[in-house]
């Protein structure tokens, strides 16, 4: 016999779970990201921090676009001037020109906070080129060694 007011229990589901559902492209598994990277988030305060954060150097691996204005989720591969690597992403708003050229293996000046590393990194849009190519350098540099 079927009863008023009986509760029927329902999974509530994480936002990583659902932001899966809508956008399977933006699945840490698409991705190719493990279960620690802490996911996409919506641009906003930390990616103003970001912009002051420390200059690295990061290959692009891949981009999914977001929306039409045209906002890319865009995938790294980051080493920094002390030599630590880390797959990071970056949440941009592209204009057409710019998207055009994106092209995978490219290498872009990106920031970071060290003291947060959380994976997330912007793209370094001011940063000086000669201080670009000093830390290319000294990469590089390292890499011989």
């Amino acid at each position: 016999m079927f009863g008023f007011g009986s509760k029927k229990k329902t999974k509530k589901l994480k936002l990583e779970d659902l932001m899966e559902q809508i956008r399977p492209d933006l699945s840490r598994e698409s991705l190719g990201v493990g279960p620690d990277f802490p996911g996409v988030h919506p641009a906003g305060r930390s990616n103003a921090e970001l912009r002051t954060g420390a200059l690295a150097l990061g290959v692009l691996v891949d981009w999914r676009e977001l929306n039409s204005n045209p906002r890319l989720i865009m995938m790294f591969d980051v080493e920094t001037a002390d030599g630590i690597t880390f797959r990071g992403i970056a949440d941009e708003t592209l204009t057409i020109t710019e998207l055009t050229r994106l092209a995978p293996g490219q290498t872009m000046p990106v920031r970071y906070r060290p003291a947060v590393m959380d994976h997330y990194v912007a793209l370094a849009r001011d940063a000086d080129p000669a201080h670009v190519q000093q830390l290319s350098d000294e990469i590089a540099r390292r890499k011989r060694t």
